[in-house]
């Protein structure tokens, strides 16, 4: 009787092995067949080394796609509106990040360079702006670094009369470091302000990146 018992064990031993066995080939199987290399990065983890997984849960805290950089590199669809939008394939949508330039449209317009575009030094920064954006032709303009710390600065100049509320050309050339840590930076467009008084103060903040 004993024997019989033991035989049984022994096959429910044998069962368990083969199906465990048999569920990882198959999860094996399903990560490769949705991520080609056995990351699953294009379901709900992202990066390189990054697990299989099907729940967001069980992604470590650096593989979850957490902002329009992320969800881009891990190969989801990007939808053409301005700004760009990224949606997961569980749903969720991410927006690209182009700082305050459509709040101040109306104000200042930057054609070169444009939001997240890469740029290297020199770069020429060009756009238009009303005339009231200007102080005797001219406004500051800085580029900062993923801190905030001013690594290059100069003055835009009116490209025609800056004695007008129209648009009036602007441009300026900077010069810059490249910061070492990080790759992602803004450029500030600021409205020239003689009277230092706090309400007069205005800006263009757009996102960059360092090449």
């Amino acid at each position: 009787m004993k024997k019989i018992y033991l035989i049984i064990i022994v096959l429910i031993i044998i069962l368990a092995g083969a199906y465990f066995i048999k569920y990882n080939e198959s999860s094996v199987n399903i990560c490769e067949d949705r991520c080609g290399d056995g990351e699953c990065q294009r379901i709900v983890c992202q990066g390189s080394g990054c697990p299989c997984a099907e729940d967001i849960n069980n992604c470590p805290l650096d593989c979850v796609i957490q902002n329009f950089e992320d969800c881009v590199e891990a190969g989801n669809v990007v939808m053409e509106s301005y700004p760009r939008q990224c949606k997961t394939e569980d749903g969720r949508i991410f927006t690209e990040d182009i700082g305050n330039e459509l709040e101040k449209m109306d104000l200042i317009r930057l054609d070169n360079p444009r939001p997240n575009q890469e740029i290297e030094s020199p770069v020429l920064v060009q756009g238009e702006a009303k005339g009231y954006w200007f102080f005797e032709g001219d406004f500051p303009v800085v580029l900062v670094d993923w801190d905030g710390r001013i690594i290059g600065q100069g003055i835009a100049q009116a490209q025609s009369d800056w004695m007008t509320e129209d648009f009036v050309p602007f441009e300026v050339s900077l010069e810059f470091e490249k910061p070492e840590y990080s790759n992602r930076g803004a450029l500030i467009l600021q409205k020239d302000n003689p009277s230092g008084l706090p309400e007069n103060d205005d800006a263009l903040e757009v996102p960059i990146i360092f090449k």
